[in-house]
């Protein structure tokens, strides 16, 4: 029993290469996201690594990045579910606009609370506190059980609801969560031991 679960941000979107607030609106990978998907697909074919179940959000930019990497593990027949508990964290007014105009309306002190603060929401939408509190117990009730009996588990989905995931399974703190960097594209694998804490992470960058 391998008990491996790999969690891959999406590749990079339109939004993310025109600067913009992406929350829950669904621009579709870029041509470079598209690489990044295919990449991160020959990454963990070359390790050798086949999967029961995938998880992703309900937004097309996660779907499409998990559907480049099964095709190119040759599985795209593994079980697939989507749910709303995966998505990007919802940035509410600031959803659409460009991070420099936002930064010209509200002020860079300001925007840089909201995008790296754990427990301070934009306004009409989510901190990264309140994005977790939806992840984690979607992941504990339908994806650590999966995991936990032998299941290879690859979750696609957002630098934020990934984020909260890492913050339970590597034990950070707010502060070690939110100065925490993700990249598009790139797997990190985990494999978990019996009682669900973290056994070896490897982050398959290069």
């Amino acid at each position: 029993m391998t008990r491996t679960l790999v969690l891959v941000r999406h590749g990079q979107s339109d939004w993310n290469l025109k600067n913009l607030f992406t929350g829950w609106k669904d621009p579709d990978l870029s041509d470079k996201g598209v690489d990044e998907a295919t990449l991160a697909g020959k990454r963990l074919k070359e390790y050798g690594l086949h999967f029961g179940s995938a998880f992703t959000s309900e937004l097309s930019r996660a779907q499409r990045t998990l559907r480049i990497i099964l095709d190119e593990l040759g599985q795209p027949q593994v079980p697939t579910t989507r749910n709303i508990a995966l998505n990007e964290r919802d940035y509410g007014d600031l959803t659409g606009l460009n991070k420099d105009d936002a930064r010209a309306k509200w002020g860079e002190d300001q925007v840089h609370v909201w995008r790296r603060s754990y427990d301070i929401a934009p306004p009409g939408g989510e901190s990264l506190r309140d994005t977790g509190a939806r992840v984690w117990p979607y992941y504990i009730h339908h994806i650590q059980p999966k995991v936990l009996s032998g299941d290879n588990v690859i979750i696609a989905a957002h630098g934020n609801s990934l984020r909260a995931l890492i913050m339970a399974l590597d034990g950070l703190s707010p502060e070690e969560i939110v100065a925490q960097e993700l990249a598009t594209g790139v797997p990190i694998i985990y494999r978990l031991n019996g009682d669900s804490t973290v056994a070896e992470k490897e982050v398959l960058s290069g």
